[in-house]
């Protein structure tokens, strides 16, 4: 079925109420009419990193319900979920067969191990590490001790729990498409390809995002799921060239850059950079300001200055509430990548309702479809005890939520103000799927105009003062409207 351009919520399977039976009541509860599709982060089997790194796709955790669980949920509502096309857990059936058989596991293949890379032993130069393209602060192996004392290096790009596959050998391939045949078949409308951009290892390379195997992989997944009417969308934190490139191909993508360009234009009162993103970005994408990540940088270089981009993350720690650098770069908090910033959207702009509600405008009001991530759609603070008590800097904006304190947190005016943005956002959903314009502004406001037949919807956001209006209506019905953000 095709996807709605209505607001999408992402959310743990865990972190709104304890399962997706919770999850499922708190957005009928609470949310009515506010989400025509939910992104349900990983809920299969994991050994780690909050579900990414999945020992099965073929269960659901049953901490968390079971498959007819989600297949309820998508008579509701469109479902996204995840498939970590470049990695395995380490503790998965398929690798500790491996490591218990070696060579002779029918699983050998499956993993990409260094001396397939340089045979016969695996000696790969210092030099071609060197170049790999990796946000961790060590090289991209793990040695597996293997049952006949044999120590073997596997590629891994991320955590040691993620072991890489060799999607192109016979094993890994069969893998791949028999678990995306798997998923399209759950009544589900989206699977989004996790860390793609990282399938191709080639030494002499930053073994990212390599042509073009990189895209020919795509176009075969995409064969795996067309049969059943479900879309792709591959994740790729990156230059936003890889997002229109991979656009420009039909495919969806996401809008990474919209977050960090949206707190420079509220921080400065400058429209400039968001205004030329606005008009290049890709119409068939998923926008976002807040998701399980960090706020990502990267993906605005060139988009901004560098001046720009460090003046933004200045701010952002001077401005934003109980934001602090050593949760986003700091090997106490496990975090040595400075590709993001770790902070709830909510806090990055103070704390502040009409700051935060004048983004979500923003972003409902650029194209494509909208993902809320759950955290900002309660407009949460930094968890700062969490991230204190695990150490690990994401987790500031990864808040579980019981259902009592839900109950309490949608009484906020901030909350009830976004319900009725996000209603709007639904309600209209039509116009936003014709042609926008940006309207003549001054430095300091942003006004975009949809249209689509007899449809029409404006915004006029201040990015000084922070005060947005919504102008509205429906030459059919004679409806029309206006409403304060």
């Amino acid at each position: 079925m095709p996807l709605q351009n209505k607001c999408q919520l992402i959310t743990y399977p865990d972190s709104l109420g304890s399962s997706i039976a919770d999850l499922h009541y708190v957005m009928n509860r609470y949310f009515s009419g506010c989400f025509g599709g939910v992104h349900i982060l990983p809920f299969y089997p994991s050994s780690g990193d909050r579900g990414f790194a999945p020992l099965t796709y073929q269960e659901v955790d049953p901490t968390f319900g079971d498959w007819e669980d989600v297949e309820i949920l998508g008579r509701e509502y469109d479902i996204m979920v995840d498939f970590m096309v470049n990695h395995i857990s380490q503790r998965s059936e398929y690798f500790q067969d491996f490591l218990q058989h070696g060579e002779q596991s029918q699983y050998a293949d499956m993993f990409l191990r260094f001396k397939k890379l340089a045979p016969p032993h695996g000696d790969v130069s210092s030099d071609d590490l060197a170049k790999v393209y990796t946000r961790k602060p060590r090289p991209p192996y793990y040695e597996a001790n293997i049952s006949n004392g044999v120590i073997e290096k596997v590629w891994c790009t991320f955590d040691y729990e993620q072991i890489d596959l060799d999607v192109f050998s016979e094993v890994g391939a069969k893998f791949v498409r028999d678990m995306m045949i798997f998923l399209a078949r759950r009544n589900i409308n989206c699977i989004r390809v996790d860390a793609f951009g990282y399938t191709v290892k080639k030494l002499g390379t930053s073994c990212f995002f390599v042509e073009p195997e990189t895209s020919n992989l795509l176009r075969q997944l995409e064969e795996y799921v067309k049969p059943f009417d479900v879309e792709l969308l591959p994740e790729i934190h990156e230059h936003h060239s890889i997002q229109l490139k991979l656009a420009s191909q039909g495919y969806y993508v996401y809008d990474f850059a919209l977050p960090f360009l949206c707190l420079q234009a509220l921080f400065d009162g400058d429209n400039k950079n968001l205004i030329n993103w606005l008009n290049i970005c890709p119409r068939k994408q998923f926008t976002t300001l807040d998701t399980h990540d960090g706020l990502p940088v990267v993906d605005v270089v060139d988009l901004m200055t560098t001046e720009e981009i460090e003046r933004t993350k200045d701010n952002l720690y001077e401005k934003g509430a109980n934001v602090q650098r050593r949760y986003s770069v700091s090997a106490e908090y496990h975090n040595l990548d400075v590709y993001q910033v770790n902070c709830t959207y909510y806090s990055a702009l103070g704390d502040n309702d009409d700051a935060y509600l004048t983004a979500r405008a923003i972003q409902f009001f650029s194209p494509g479809i909208p993902q809320v991530y759950y955290v900002g759609a309660l407009a949460g603070k930094n968890d700062i005890e969490r991230v204190e008590r695990t150490k690990v800097g994401r987790e500031i904006n990864r808040h579980n939520y019981l259902l009592k304190e839900i109950d309490s947190e949608v009484d906020r005016p901030v909350i009830k103000r976004l319900i009725t943005l996000m209603r709007f956002r639904n309600d209209y959903g039509e116009v936003f799927n014709g042609e926008m314009k940006i309207l003549d502004s001054p430095k300091n406001e942003l006004r975009m105009l949809w249209q689509n037949d007899h449809q029409e919807a404006c915004l006029v956001a201040d990015l000084s003062n922070y005060k947005s209006e919504i102008s509205y209506k429906n030459a059919s019905t004679n409806e029309e409207g206006k409403f304060m953000v």
